[in-house]
């Protein structure tokens, strides 16, 4: 699962986008993005006055989009009330990213210190 910061981070170029676009190209990894990152990221490009399509295609080209469905809203609620309780600013579309990552058995890929101490975490 790859995560907004990540994504940022890739799209940006970064030091950390390099480590980013390793592991998306590491033909051993499969990368998902859930629908709620993919506009999360959006909405920062058209905040920052950059073409949001390009990040469209760039996370469409190298990830698979998770869609949300009653499920998944029902894990993330748990997950987010839970995570709460530890960090007061856990935000929503970050308890998707967790949720979908715990739904696939996978693991989320970014830098979000809100994610420091969580185990499924890969921080780049």
């Amino acid at each position: 699962m790859v995560d907004a910061f990540a994504w940022i981070e890739y799209l940006d170029g970064t030091s950390r986008g390099a480590r980013v676009r390793d592991l998306l190209e590491d033909a051993r990894n499969t990368a998902t993005t859930s629908v709620v990152t993919l506009a999360e990221v959006l909405s920062k490009f058209i905040r920052n006055r950059k073409d949001p399509t390009l990040a469209l295609k760039a996370i469409e080209d190298n990830s698979a989009v998770e869609m949300v469905d009653t499920g998944l809203a029902r894990l993330t609620g748990e997950l987010h009330a839970e995570q709460r309780k530890k960090i007061s600013d856990f935000g929503l579309a970050d308890a998707f990213v967790l949720a979908t990552a715990r739904k696939k058995s996978a693991r989320v890929l970014t830098g979000d210190p809100h994610f420091k101490t969580i185990p499924d975490a890969v921080l780049v």
